[in-house]
């Protein structure tokens, strides 16, 4: 669940507010354990996620960086390369050959 939240600061055009309250609906989700809570859980569930959306907004208006901003079509490019090598690395390590079984073992 939470690869989902993805950086949110020093982006240009700067992070709006639907972004930081998926990354908050996120959290929640991954704290809760639950994707969807129950009729008698909504109010505290959707409170949190307010809450944690507002105080990351304050803090994101806060920070200070002296870094060029970056470009979400750069840092997608970069998440699908991680995401295709992640997917290489899989399929090598489930198409490898089992090992032998030991000589002593036999």
């Amino acid at each position: 669940m939470c690869r989902n939240i993805r950086c949110l600061h020093n982006f240009e055009p700067a992070t709006t507010d639907d972004e930081v309250r998926e990354a908050a609906l996120q959290f929640v989700r991954k704290v809760s354990g639950s994707t969807r809570p129950s009729r008698a859980n909504a109010e505290a569930f959707d409170r949190a996620i307010d809450e944690i959306a507002e105080a990351t907004r304050r803090m994101l208006d806060q920070l200070v960086t002296i870094a060029p901003p970056k470009s979400r079509e750069v840092e997608a490019v970069k998440g699908r390369q991680r995401h295709e090598k992640r997917m290489e690395r899989e399929v090598r390590i489930r198409t490898a050959p089992a090992a032998e079984p030991s000589a002593a073992l036999v």
